[in-house]
């Protein structure tokens, strides 16, 4: 069965759609799903052993979060372009050795979005240029004392608790 697909809502970020599928066991299934492009994040790793959180507005959760610097995949740009591109703007510095760490659905229940995850080194300074509708404040924390705030339950945004587990699991692997 090809998918019959109605448009309910298609806005600058998301596209609303209703879906009727036939699932693996031959079922019939009316699912709502949200299209995004997907995301890259940063476990940005100074020389002393720190990762840049951003202390970040987001009205979606009611209020202030801690997260690691993160955008939108723009005009289906590579992954590693948004990332070297929401570093600058969010941390204020460039990278000089990326390595992927891995990418992850965020909520396939409803939501197409791919985060991709980079541990970015080599750290230099550049212009801190945050979006108009971006309000946070930036702070670098030792990583085994981030990763144990994730590992508490301290940290409440999937990227953040993800990223930071995958890359202190990665660099402990060297």
């Amino acid at each position: 069965m090809t998918p019959e697909i109605t448009n309910v809502f298609s806005g600058r970020v998301l596209t609303l759609n209703l879906e009727r599928v036939e699932l693996p066991n031959g079922r019939i299934a009316d699912l709502e799903i949200a299209h995004h492009p997907g995301g890259a994040a940063i476990v940005a790793l100074d020389g002393s052993g720190r990762v840049c959180l951003l202390r970040q507005f987001r009205h979606a959760a009611g209020g202030w979060l801690v997260e690691l610097p993160a955008g939108k995949l723009d005009n289906r740009e590579p992954p590693i372009e948004c990332a070297r591109r929401e570093l600058a703007e969010e941390a204020g510095v460039t990278a000089g050795e990326w390595t992927e760490l891995g990418d992850f659905y965020s909520s396939p229940g409803i939501l197409t979005e791919v985060i991709h995850l980079f541990l970015a080194r080599g750290l230099a300074a550049s212009d801190l240029r945050p979006e108009e509708h971006e309000v946070f404040d930036v702070s670098w924390v030792p990583l085994d004392e981030a990763a144990a705030m994730a590992a508490r339950g301290e940290l409440r945004d999937a990227k953040t608790v993800i990223g930071l587990l995958w890359a202190r699991e990665r660099l402990a692997a060297r």
